[in-house]
């Protein structure tokens, strides 16, 4: 499995706590990139899934990450 912020944020509104069949169809009927679809393909799970954190348990140290400038900061540095 491959998974970028980008790619995860797209199941950010899928219907949780949603089998991987129910995120699948998500998927699929939202138009997600295939990256995401074949993520899901190879999730073996049978059980509900809560949240993105359990296909991907990194996704929440990656959102909590600055990554981008941001002005209001600014000040902060000086």
């Amino acid at each position: 499995m491959f998974w970028t912020p980008e790619l995860a944020q797209t199941l950010e509104d899928a219907p949780w706590p949603a089998t991987k069949d129910e995120l699948l169809d998500y998927a699929i009927t939202r138009d997600c990139p295939q990256q995401v679809i074949e993520n899901l393909e190879e999730w073996d799970s049978g059980e509900e899934i809560f949240g993105i954190e359990e296909l991907w348990p990194e996704y929440e140290d990656i959102l909590n990450t600055k990554f981008l400038y941001d002005e209001d900061d600014d000040d902060q540095y000086f």
